[in-house]
């Protein structure tokens, strides 16, 4: 079982140092969760290769794994929304202008 990645580890860093250099929280909680997500699923599937586990502890792990799988995916899709509504060039992964003028204006 592998997770399909539409943002990779990089790309994940460089939008939440955009978010957080221009103070928008949004994308970076989302980018986040993803790579809490990836790290729970690498977890599972670190527990699913161990020997001597009872079919139920199996069971268990895969689970978890498929569900993560899928709260990633919609993760994903999240953010990727998000960058569209935003704005966001994605090719450089800049938060656009109009954006970070707006957030800088109704900074304290």
């Amino acid at each position: 079982m592998f997770l399909d990645n539409k943002f990779t580890a990089l790309q994940l860093s460089i939008i939440n140092s955009q978010a957080v250099l221009y103070t928008c929280a949004c994308p970076v909680h989302v980018s986040m969760q993803i790579t809490n997500l990836r790290k729970l699923f690498d977890y599972q599937k670190t527990c699913m290769d161990m020997p001597s586990q009872s079919d139920v502890q199996m069971q268990v792990h895969q689970r978890i794994a498929e569900v993560t799988k899928q709260a990633h995916q919609l993760m994903e899709q999240c953010l990727d929304e998000i960058l569209e509504l935003e704005r966001w060039d994605k090719s450089k992964l800049e938060m656009p202008e109009g954006l970070r003028t707006r957030i800088e204006k109704t900074d304290p």
